[in-house]
């Protein structure tokens, strides 16, 4: 039997080593760009379309068993616009081709006030706009029926800058790292997921698809920070030299934000930097017998190198 998937935002971050890890299992990747262009990976069969247009999606997902829907407008413009158009749409294209439908969910369905340590069935009382958003979305894929699987994990890091904290607020790319500014609250632990550790886990779940319940969830544990100290000092490390840290002036980010989608964004996260939302991944253990794991430093190292800050 073939295993096809479709990847909507196969280059990005979660949807682009999630398609790597699928095609080093085997499977038949395809992806949906707007325009097709030089130096796309050649091993993904590349669809030109726009994940707002159905029948762009639908033309692409035909006879897929898996669609992973890690697509994000850029640069988060018009964010809670599009996002549920889109994802209505992969959501339609499942139910066409009876495909489990594959969603990178977040800890931004939480409290952080309230959930210090966050289960897949945890209550989801999520106090950003952000958070109701993400909320809407998971619960829009459980009352469509589709087969799904959502694994929800901390805040992304790794090979591509896109839109996270470590390219976006810590370092600077395309620089040696010799200042690394932390975002969080000293002694707030914070929970890390470094990206191809991720796609890793979506390739072996879907590989196990006939064991996986109708609706999947699971927690990726990912690296957790336990005081707020680790994550920037393995930056550091990784560095391979001695970088200075600061932390980061919340105060001055409302003036900044005015002229900056991204930063307005990330200054709704805040929270999540002063109470720690760490996730039980005990289901997602026990299912696969481990986590995907790359140590913390060494996939520092890898993410600086792509990013450009070794020297």
């Amino acid at each position: 039997m073939e295993r096809i998937a479709l990847v909507l935002g196969a280059t990005g971050g979660v949807g682009g080593e999630t398609a790597r890890a699928l095609l080093a299992r085997g499977w038949q990747v395809r992806g949906l760009v707007r325009q097709l262009r030089p130096g796309l990976d050649p091993r993904i069969d590349w669809r030109e379309g726009d994940a707002m247009v159905r029948s762009d999606v639908l033309a692409a997902a035909e006879g897929v068993s898996a669609l992973v829907h890690a697509v994000n407008p850029p640069g988060y413009r018009e964010w809670d616009k599009r996002v549920l158009p889109m994802l209505e749409n992969s959501v339609e294209a499942a139910w066409a081709n009876d495909a489990r439908l594959a969603l990178p969910g977040t800890i931004y369905n939480y409290d952080p006030a309230e959930t210090p340590v966050a289960r897949p069935d945890s209550p989801q009382e999520p106090a950003t706009r952000k958070g109701g958003i993400r909320k809407a979305m998971e619960a829009r894929i459980a009352e469509s029926g589709v087969r799904a699987l959502i694994l929800r994990a901390g805040d992304y890091y790794g090979p591509q800058p896109g839109n996270s904290w470590l390219s976006q607020g810590m370092i600077t790319p395309g620089k040696p790292v010799t200042r690394v500014t932390n975002p969080g609250r000293k002694g707030a632990g914070h929970a890390w997921a470094y990206l191809p550790d991720v796609g890793e886990t979506f390739a072996r779940l879907l590989d196990r698809e006939a064991e996986l319940p109708r609706f999947a969830r699971f927690h990726f544990a990912g690296h957790w920070d336990p005081d707020g100290s680790a994550f920037p000092s393995a930056i550091a490390e990784a560095g391979g030299r001695k970088a200075k840290q600061v932390r980061l002036p919340w105060a001055l980010l409302p003036l900044v934000a005015l002229f900056n989608p991204t930063i307005r964004e990330l200054l709704e996260m805040r929270p999540f930097w002063n109470h720690p939302v760490r996730l039980d991944n005990r289901e997602l253990v026990a299912f696969l017998g481990e986590e995907p794991h790359t140590p913390l430093v060494e996939s520092l190292r890898a993410s600086l190198k792509a990013l450009g800050s070794l020297e």
